[in-house]
């Protein structure tokens, strides 16, 4: 590493080079494979480059920009926006202290993963400053802006820099381009995403906002709230024709359709491609090699998002992973359960395949690569927070007996079918396209299965069996089919297990429980699959999921979420078990802790429906229970409504931005634009031209995938005496950030959702209340056909004395008990923003202020005027005490009580059935009627 104790003469080589209009001499370009050259001609997109703000950088804190609203309520620990690099030429003490801190710390070849990035701009360059989380390494990238050919040149510098040599640096470019405007800041960013380009120069993505939304270990997950894509063009490009211009910018008008800020997630520290099983025993077999480096990581491409956008830097960067940020798509959320002051972390982490994803009609069964539709693997974490990060004491590295895991899958049944959406039937016949008799497609997909998780794979099918018109039944018998011709050659215990169930009919019948069947389903699949608890060895706990269940309806949205939450409901009490949280393996409904997981896993039906087709759940778990089906009808017509409206107006378009983004479709000369496609098959399936025919269709599986999976021991790496986590971890810094100041109120763990926050503390006083999650707060009745009739029949009168006696029972039972046994749905139900004030507990009497504590008296006994809030708070007091206890005068109670006794003096007309057919016989009526009347 070049040293940098003697900073005059790179200065003035820099200065040098920098008049020339080159930094080569100060950061070296290193030499790119030939394979990432990509030769095309330059061309420049008009309007897409806006005037610079003219912000000097040689101003420092002069010149910076307020970038956080300190006003702001939900706040995180760090402001959502990344702050700008501080510029200043003065030396500082802390910058001495950071120079002996790097000469202790780095060596050769070691180099800091950045979590802060300053974009700053000449006429021909981008300069990049990474900082790490102390702000006392830096680093920077140069990258041009000139490129003729449109090839990407970056140049990464190995350097470590402090502070102070970081500013003498950055003033040494800014002199140099004095003539062509100096050196500008262009924005600040988390992170750098990577680089795409359509049809003329590359597009640089950077992350602009973030939010904290989990943490796993002492690592911060968080969710993409901005972005902003930085054209890799200058002011002095050559310009191209309107006609390229134009299609330019249509293809960035189809990637902006991709909202990077709904459900897209990164780490800077933990690998949330790969499950917690996965990554702990990586760390463990990194431990045995005796390998300690932190940028070792094995992402799983299968759920890397931008793959396509980080495929041009991998092979150009030293270290890719220390600048670009790998982001997954799908769900993330964190709720917490306390147990009697013992705290429990419940984590659940959807991530969606970037294979063959698109939307709902467009993207059925599988393809040609065993790659289905809307396949989503969900991973819920439940851990015990008596320590926080993933190893136990001594150290015991990543041997915390403390974290438990359970993973599920859904996807598409593997077989080639569509159902065409151009008509107006909302539910399209389903056509099967190709009858493969081997069912190559669905042995590509499970052996895929047993090799991200091992067997056994329990396969539960909720597709209809009997329909009038035949729909999904087709499916049924075919894939019914498939699963018994790959069962033949597999070993007798590693078959598929294969579940069939309507679960649409069984829903709909009077004499079927489906919650309880699905329990009973949840109970024989636990056992078989197992789930995840880490610890040292068997003998310390250690336990391994071997094997996955894999539910599917026929859109893999409302039925199989159902599924997958009974499914989750049970893997919960397993895992509380094994934690010792509770002594069974079920946790019973209409609990605190359930209602908190209920919520959890119907956000996440609800995120995954809207990514797939368009709308949220149109069938919660509410419908299956058969609760409040009178007030989710409207919404369940609802959410149809708008699921058929997506599928028919506005899938094409999302199916465009997918293909897009994820590096389906790569413009080419000569070749169709993307809206120019008639369809898009060609772009997810294999050339057929290419296609390898040495499938054996017997030996479908890899027999290496069926292997029970096996973790290292947790070991002390060779040579090691006294091991310190922080060389092998580096979770300290990034949760306790010993160098800043976090007030209670913007840590993540104080703002989490949980049971214990939203307790009706007020209304529990002098009453016995148990303040156990796990207890049965509200009994909910089904409703509609499934609930009881009522005993007795006929209308009973009573009198309006008792009326008003049974009113007032009623109401003093309701101030007593209400709050007390009031469940957490409501303020789970409630939108984020409802979250900042405390939830009613009840209608209750509010405390009236007595005879003192009204302003006359207040101003009669205090010097000073009442503030505005307790004028706002008597005024209130006065309105409900007024509504609660009602004066009138005598005159106007004297007229309540005629009215309310008007109807008893009313006297009753009572006629004869005899004068009435006599009137008839006589011909009382203008045209006579002949009638019989019934003794």
């Amino acid at each position: 590493m070049e040293s940098f104790d003697n900073v005059t003469r790179p200065l003035k080589t820099l200065i040098e080079s920098e008049e020339q209009g080159s930094l080569d001499a100060t950061i070296p370009e290193p030499a790119r494979p030939a394979s990432c050259d990509i030769n095309i001609k330059d061309t420049k997109l008009n309007g897409t480059t806006t005037p610079f703000e003219e912000q000097s950088v040689t101003r420092g804190l002069a010149n910076h920009v307020p970038i956080f609203d300190e006003g702001t309520e939900a706040g995180d620990e760090e402001p959502n926006v990344a702050e700008s690099f501080e510029r200043t030429s003065s030396p500082s003490t802390g910058a001495q202290r950071s120079r002996h801190f790097l000469d202790g710390k780095i060596g050769d070849d070691w180099v800091s993963r950045m979590h802060k990035f300053s974009l700053y701009e000449t006429s021909t360059r981008y300069y990049m400053v990474g900082m790490d989380l102390l702000e006392q390494r830096f680093r920077i990238l140069k990258i041009e802006r000139t490129s003729e050919l449109d090839d990407l040149n970056i140049s990464e510098d190995d350097t470590v820099y402090t502070k102070s040599e970081m500013n003498e640096l950055l003033d040494a470019v800014d002199d140099g381009n004095k003539s062509s405007g100096g050196l500008k800041l262009r924005c600040s960013s988390w992170g750098l995403l990577g680089f795409i380009k359509f049809t003329g120069p590359y597009y640089m993505l950077l992350v602009t906002r973030r939010s904290q939304v989990a943490m796993i270990g002492g690592h911060y997950i968080y969710q993409i709230d901005g972005t902003e894509l930085v054209p890799l063009t200058s002011t002095a490009s050559a310009r191209t024709k309107s006609e390229k211009n134009a299609e330019e910018a249509r293809f960035i008008a189809i990637m902006n359709n991709v909202d990077l800020t709904r459900s897209f997630y990164f780490s800077y520290s933990y690998n949330i491609t790969r499950t917690l099983q996965r990554n702990i025993s990586y760390e463990r077999e990194k431990l045995q090699r005796g390998s300690s480096d932190g940028r070792d990581v094995d992402h799983n491409p299968m759920f890397v998002w931008n793959y396509y956008m980080l495929e041009p830097v991998v092979s150009l960067f030293k270290n890719a992973f220390d600048w670009c940020l790998p982001i997954i798509h799908g769900y993330v959320d964190q709720s917490m359960i306390s147990v009697y002051g013992r705290l429990v972390y419940v984590t659940i982490i959807a991530r969606r395949s970037r294979f063959f994803a698109g939307a709902r009609f467009l993207k059925r069964g599988a393809n040609d690569l065993g790659y289905v539709a809307n396949d989503v693997e969900t991973e819920q974490i439940v851990s015990e927070m008596l320590t926080t990060s993933f190893h136990s004491p001594g150290p015991k590295l990543y041997a915390n007996p403390q974290y438990t895991s359970y993973v599920q899958h859904r996807g598409s049944i593997p077989l080639h079918w569509t159902q065409d959406s151009t008509g107006v039937s909302p539910k399209p016949d389903i056509e099967l396209n190709l009858v493969d008799p081997f069912y190559s497609a669905a042995a590509l997909h499970f052996n895929n299965l047993f090799e991200r998780y091992g067997a056994p794979v329990y396969v539960l099918n909720l597709i209809k069996a009997r329909e009038r018109v035949p729909r999904e039944s087709k499916l049924l018998t075919e894939f019914t089919n498939a699963i018994t011709y790959l069962n033949q050659f597999l070993p007798e215990d590693k078959k598929i297990l294969y579940k069939a169930w309507d679960m649409s009919r069984a829903s709909k019948s009077r004499d079927q429980d489906v919650i309880g069947t699905l329990e009973d389903i949840a109970e024989d699949i636990i056992p078989k699959t197992g789930f995840f608890r880490n610890g040292k060895d068997a003998e310390s706990g250690l336990q391994l999921q071997n094997g996955i269940a894999r539910t599917n309806c026929i859109d893999c949205l409302d039925r199989t979420n159902a599924a997958q939450f009974v499914i989750g409901k049970r893997a919960l009490g397993y895992q509380l078990h094994a934690l010792g949280i509770i002594d069974e393996v079920s946790v019973e409904y209409d609990t605190d802790a359930m209602n908190l997981f209920t919520t959890m896993w119907h956000h996440h039906g609800d995120t995954i429906a809207v990514q797939y087709g368009g709308s949220h759940l149109v069938n919660t778990m509410a419908t299956y229970r058969k609760i409040n089906q009178w007030t989710s009808h409207s919404r369940d017509m609802v959410e149809s409504f708008k699921r058929y409206y997506n599928n028919s107006f506005l899938d094409a378009q999302r199916q465009e931005a997918y293909n897009l983004f994820l590096g389906n479709y790569i413009f080419s000369h000569g070749q169709p634009m993307l809206w120019e496609l008639a369809t898009d098959y060609y772009l997810h399936h294999s050339d057929p031209r290419v296609r390898s025919n040495n499938y054996n269709y017997i030996n479908w599986f890899n027999p290496e995938y069926l292997k029970p999976h096996q973790t290292p021991s947790a070991v002390v790496p060779k040579g090691v005496k006294n091991p310190q986590v922080n060389n092998y971890d580096d979770y300290w810094l990034e949760y306790y950030r010993p160098l800043a100041v976090s007030s209670f109120s913007k840590i993540f763990s104080n703002k989490m959702k949980s049971t214990i926050r939203y307790l009706p503390f007020r209304s529990i006083q002098g009453v016995q209340y148990n303040f156990s999650p796990f207890v049965v707060r509200v009994v909910n009745e089904p409703d509609g056909r499934e609930k009881k009739p009522s005993r007795r029949k006929g209308v009973t009168i009573q009198e309006p004395s008792d009326i008003q006696s049974e009113d007032a029972r009623s109401m003093n039972s309701f101030v007593d008990s209400s709050a007390v046994s009031k469940p957490i749905q409501n303020w789970l139900q409630q939108p984020p923003s409802a979250e900042k004030h405390p939830p009613q507990t009840g209608i209750m009497k509010a405390p009236r202020f007595e005879t003192s504590d009204s302003p006359e008296t207040y101003m009669a006994n205090n010097s000073h005027a009442p503030s505005k809030a307790q004028l706002i708070q008597w005024s209130l007091d006065e309105l409900v005490y007024e509504s609660l206890h009602p004066s009138v005068s005598a005159v106007e109670a004297e007229e309540y009580e005629r009215y309310i006794n008007h109807p008893l003096k009313v006297p009753l007309v009572v006629t004869s059935e005899d004068t009435l057919a006599a009137g008839f016989a006589g011909g009382a009526w203008i045209k006579p009627l002949t009638f019989r009347i019934c003794q």
